[in-house]
Order: structure tokens, then C-alpha cells, then sequence
């Protein structure tokens, strides 16, 4: 008898116990989520057919280039938020403020989504996987009044949901509600994603490591002399310049990531709410771990604005702790110390 189709729908459906909160409410936002993922899908695969490549014109929060694409996923992904009525406010990496979504019936939303609506588009003229990332948090404003700021400015380690989609060979959608980490592959015959990929659990090392090594004259010294370590010990250079493309290749085969502060980025460069702790989130539920560069967890770092950058060092739970000893061992301080 062949395995039984199981599809996004269904599972979350199964799964809504898992949810300390009423349970209907978090179940309909992923699959807004859900739904969202396979309109943005549709576009990136013809993008090439259609006028929407390219520079947008404007430049996005953090100061780049936003490309057409970006926006386009941007405006699906807040559309199709503001169906359920689950969800009162949207922070994007695109918008420079946080978007309040008018209540249905009357009834405010309780919770509030964060999104990188299309990590890695820059790659997108060229034909590399790009994906999507969301972070969903319970509000703590007043219930009857719109979404604030304070919504959006919790720490990580409050996340009730997060998850990735990657736009590749295949579509896979990735997510966590704080129960373990299962992953979707999109159908295209029948429009819908179908659990492939149950209770992903990282392995413990690897042989990969990931990061932009040609900013390695520009990183701190401990970090250089990691990098050169890495090296040393014959792990293998990975890296595709879209997070959610490098960071999945390491949850499935082991590895570490790692996107250190420079010169011209002191305190890293990936966005802490949109791409730093989402990630998290899954890579702790996979059993791995994530750390900045000062060896703090980042799902415990206070945001303290919308846009704020952070350093990260994610992966398989042995190369993060090994990583965590070679940096306390040759640290700039304790060398002149």
C-alpha cells in the first residue's frame, strides 16, 4: 500500500494541539502562509517571462536595491495575511515600519507576523534559489486596540511559529510551532504542499561550512583564524548568498553558517527579526544551535528597533560549541590579555 498524501492543510490541522492558544487561530494563519508561498512560487519560476526582474527602483529599510520581485511578494504576503483575521500587524524587511491589518467582524487579531519576503532576490536574474521566511509571535498590546511596536520587539525564544520556503529544484515549505521541525514539498500537479519530510533532526557535525569568504580580510581576528581552522580540518566551502538555500543544505547534511560582523557592518549584517531568529527557532527544534558572534544565543537578544542587524553562527550543536572554544581560546582580548 503506498504512504498516504499527507498536505500542509492536514497536518497543521492534526497538529493545531500542539498550540497552547485557542487552536484555530494560529492553524488559519500558516495557511494563509501556505497560500502565499504557492502565489509567490508561481512567480518566481516565470519570472523570466514576465516584466518583474530586476531593480524596483527603490532601496528597502536596510538601504538595498529592492528588486520587483521583492515587493511583489511583499504585497502577497500582507494580502494574504490579512485574510484570516488571525493577524493584527506585519513587519517586513521591505517596509520601514510595521503594517497594521484592520480587524474582521470587528475582532482584532492576535497575533503578528514578521517576514523576509524574498531572501537571496538578488540571485534571482541569475537563477539561484531564493526563499521566504516568517516569524509569527502572540501580541502583547491590548486585544482591543491595534498592533504596536512592542509586538513586534520580542525576543526570539517568544516565537509560536517560524518557518522558511525555498524556491529551488523543487519547492519546499519548513516550519516549527515549537514542536519539532517538518518539512513540505509543493505538488505542482495538484497545487499543494505534501509532507516529504518529517521530524528533520540536523546531524550532529558535518563536513560543510558556510560563509562569504571574501570579506575575510575584513573580519575580526578570531574570526579569521576560524575560518582558516576550518581549512585546516578539510571541511568543505558552501556558500550560495541566500541564507534559507545555505542554511537548509546544512539542516539536512550538517555544517555550520556563519555571517560575522565587518568593517563596514560592526554589528553583522542579516536582519535579527526577519531572517536571524526565525531560523533560529527551526535550527533549535532540528537540534542544532545558533549564537552571535559575542557567543550570545540569539533567540535571548532584546530587539530594540525593526531593522536591527545581529552577527550569526548557526548549525550542526558540536561545530557551533566548537566554534564557541576556538573564538573564547584566541579571542583579541584574551591574546593580549
Amino acid at each position: 500500500m503506498a504512504n498516504k498524501i499527507i498536505t500542509l492543510d492536514e497536518f497543521i490541522i492534526k497538529r493545531q494541539n500542539d498550540f497552547s492558544y485557542a487552536t484555530g487561530e494560529l492553524t488559519a494563519l500558516l495557511r494563509d502562509i501556505g497560500v502565499a508561498a504557492k502565489i509567490v512560487n508561481r512567480e518566481v519560476n516565470r519570472a523570466g517571462l514576465v516584466n518583474i526582474l530586476g531593480i524596483h527602483g527603490s532601496e528597502n529599510a536596510s538601504g538595498e536595491d529592492v528588486q520587483k520581485l521583492d515587493m511583489y511578494a511583499n504585497d502577497k504576503l500582507i494580502e494574504c495575511l490579512s485574510n484570516s483575521g488571525e493577524c493584527c500587524g506585519v513587519a517586513s524587511e521591505e517596509n520601514e515600519d510595521y503594517v497594521e491589518i484592520p480587524p474582521i467582524a470587528s475582532e482584532n487579531g492576535k497575533y503578528v507576523v514578521l517576514f523576509d519576503p524574498l531572501d537571496g532576490s538578488s540571485n534571482i536574474d541569475v537563477n539561484v534559489s531564493v526563499g521566504t521566511i516568517f516569524s509569527i509571535y502572540r501580541r502583547v498590546s491590548d486585544e482591543s486596540g491595534p498592533c504596536e511596536l512592542e509586538d513586534f520587539l520580542q525576543k526570539g525564544v517568544e516565537q509560536v511559529a517560524a518557518g522558511y520556503v525555498i524556491y529551488g529544484t523543487s519547492t519546499i515549505l519548513v516550519y516549527t510551532t515549537g514542536n519539532g521541525v517538518n518539512g513540505f514539498t509543493l505538488d505542482p500537479s495538484i497545487g499543494e504542499f505534501c509532507l516529504s519530510h518529517r521530524n528533520i533532526q540536523i546531524p550532529k557535525t558535518g563536513q560543510y561550512y558556510s560563509i562569504n569568504q571574501g570579506y575575510y580580510s575584513k573580519f575580526d581576528l578570531e574570526m579569521r583564524r576560524y575560518v582558516d581552522n576550518c581549512s585546516d580540518m578539510n571541511l568543505r566551502l558552501r556558500y550560495i548568498g541566500t541564507m534559507v538555500a545555505d542554511i537548509h543544505r546544512i539542516l539536512f547534511q550538517g555544517g555550520i553558517f556563519l555571517y560575522p560582523s565587518t568593517r563596514k557592518y560592526p554589528d553583522g549584517k542579516l536582519r535579527l527579526l526577519y531572517e536571524c531568529n526565525p531560523m533560529s527557532f527551526i535550527m533549535e527544534q532540528a537540534g542544532g544551535k545558533s549564537i552571535d558572534t559575542q557567543l550570545q544565543r540569539i533567540m535571548e537578544i532584546k530587539p530594540t528597533e525593526l531593522h536591527q542587524r545581529a552577527s550569526i553562527v548557526i548549525g550542526s550543536p558540536q561545530m557551533v560549541d566548537e566554534m564557541k572554544a576556538f573564538v573564547q581560546k584566541y579571542s583579541a582580548s584574551n591574546v593580549l590579555g
